[in-house]
């Protein structure tokens, strides 16, 4: 055998070993995936045919007396419903640094329509009651309860515009009652998918394509694919649902994760799923978010106010997306967006009404979520980060709830007056909060997790993505060594040294083996 051959064989062996574990990463779907679509691909069939209740065939006059008709049968529910988090708009949380307290929509402040209190006749319309009001009665009374938003399984239900939770007055309320359900996205996305104002504005990660997304939006919801409901990952016992938004929740405990279906090791390679240890499912399996629609990235109040002719007017983008409201102020939008990734141990803290600012120069984190790359509960998340200017007292140090809605002038509500003063002094009376008569605007900024539009499996982070040297999508986190990312020096040229001895080694041993072999067969 000539010395050409031996070498070459040699550079072959050596590169079968490198690639062998890329090769073996192209695995096919692992049988625990194939019993899962099997198990989803059954769907559901209703036991119960409403249509055939007596009590369901009378003409309804009020959502009052739908609710008493499904609760004389249902006669537990509405307790159970009383005691969750969507009618409640809080819940009994552990804060660190605060204690146990109650932390929700009630008295936690955000950077988008920056709060519910004073404003409820508006944002009612995404609670699961009538009659919402800043005096709180309707929570302590069942009859209150909007059964038909989560049930309702014609797709027609939804709730009237700035009516205090009240649904649409053109409804066929009886058809709508006698055809209820488990819910169904269309359910669930008619407020999440729509939260703070319009189609994708807070998560990025939500909105009206996924209520039938393809496969290349959310291989889980589509209907090519699994076709899964929201509830089928939200799992729900007694009206409390698995999950909760670090927007407004601070505990890590009744989550929903990729874990409960996927299990903990769910690649056949090793290499990968030792990755689990320290990076979540979503940070390589949800490479981009807004991949339907355009999502907000960017808020500033401080703009807010200007009229034309005496009146409020809009400017929109080329995709219909609001660039400027008078009421809001000026936006900065985004799609297909690469997210930014943090360290995350599944623990929040929040910005509550009433607390004070420290430093007014720096931007104003609304949720900080917890984590560093030594917390060995931490893991690698992806998350859209959303940055705003607010409104704010400055010799108070807080952050002002405005009072924004109103039926009509007169009543100090920004929306309608347009006079920030005004609506600072009403908002701040409503939440019983001391206002200075002063008011300027702070940068603020909230962390939204993306956990859905999951991508299919040939489009999810390559490896290289990260494990580069120059614009990695991990080159902002810091603290711990990233192979391929980070390097030293001498480290390196040790390295680049012993494999250099190493090709050598194995190149002088191949030599030596065919010149002994060569002299054995002369002698």
């Amino acid at each position: 055998m000539k010395k050409s051959s031996i070498v070459l064989l040699i550079i072959i062996g050596i590169s079968f070993l490198i690639t062998l574990p890329f090769l073996k990463r192209s695995s096919t779907t692992s049988e625990a995936l194939v019993l899962l679509k099997a198990k989803y691909a059954k769907k559901r069939q209703p036991s119960v045919d409403h249509t055939k209740f007596g009590i369901l065939q009378k003409k309804f006059s009020s959502p009052y007396e739908i609710t008493e008709a499904c609760l004389s049968c249902h006669t537990e529910r509405g307790k159970e419903i009383m005691q969750s988090s969507h009618w409640n708009w809080e819940r009994e949380e552990y804060v660190r640094g605060r204690g146990i307290i109650h932390i929700g929509k009630k008295n936690a402040i955000n950077n988008f329509c920056i709060g519910v209190e004073g404003n409820e006749q508006s944002c009612g319309k995404c609670h699961i009651g009538f009659a919402v009001t800043n005096k709180q009665q309707s929570y302590t009374d069942a009859k209150n309860i909007d059964c038909l938003i989560c049930h309702d399984n014609t797709g027609t239900y939804k709730k009237a515009a700035e009516k205090a939770g009240m649904p649409d007055a053109s409804l066929d309320m009886n058809k709508i009652a006698q055809h209820p359900g488990r819910p169904q996205r269309t359910n669930c996305g008619t407020c999440h998918f729509f939260g703070g104002g319009g189609n994708n504005v807070k998560h990025g990660d939500l909105e009206e394509t996924m209520f039938d997304p393809t496969k290349e939006i959310d291989v889980h919801m589509a209907s090519s694919s699994s076709d899964l409901q929201c509830v089928d990952c939200h799992v729900t016992v007694n009206h409390k649902m698995a999950g909760k938004m670090y927007s407004l929740s601070s505990m890590n405990r009744n989550r929903s994760t990729c874990e409960q279906c996927h299990t903990d090791k769910p690649h056949k390679d090793n290499i990968i799923n030792g990755h689990i240890a320290k990076v979540a499912c979503q940070t390589c399996h949800i490479p981009y978010y807004a991949k339907g629609n355009a999502t907000k990235m960017e808020w500033d109040w401080s703009t807010a106010g200007k009229l034309k002719n005496g009146e409020p007017y809009e400017e929109d983008d080329k995709d219909g997306n609001h660039t400027y409201l008078s009421i809001k102020g000026s936006f900065k939008w985004a799609k297909h967006v690469k997210p930014d990734y943090i360290w995350f141990n599944g623990t929040a803290s929040h910005y509550l009404l009433g607390d004070k600012i420290k430093d007014t120069n720096a931007v104003l984190e609304i949720n900080t979520l917890n984590g560093s790359s030594t917390d060995a509960d931490s893991k690698i998340y992806p998350v859209k980060i959303h940055t705003a200017k607010q409104i704010f007292d400055p010799v108070n140090m807080i952050l002002i709830q405005p009072k924004l809605f109103a039926e009509k002038k007169g009543e100090g509500a920004f929306w309608k007056d347009f006079d920030w003063n005004l609506a600072a002094q009403k908002g701040m009376e409503e939440v019983g909060l001391p206002y200075s008569g002063r008011y300027s605007f702070i940068h603020t900024k909230m962390y939204w997790l993306v956990n859905h539009m999951v991508a299919p499996k040939e489009e999810t982070v390559s490896c290289d993505e990260c494990h580069t040297r120059e614009n990695g999508r991990l080159a902002k986190l810091s603290g711990f060594y990233l192979p391929g990312r980070d390097y030293s020096g001498v480290l390196d040229f040790f390295g680049k040294l012993l494999i250099i001895l190493t090709l050598v080694g194995v190149i002088a041993h191949g030599t030596l083996r065919y010149i002994s072999n060569r002299k054995l067969k002369k002698d």
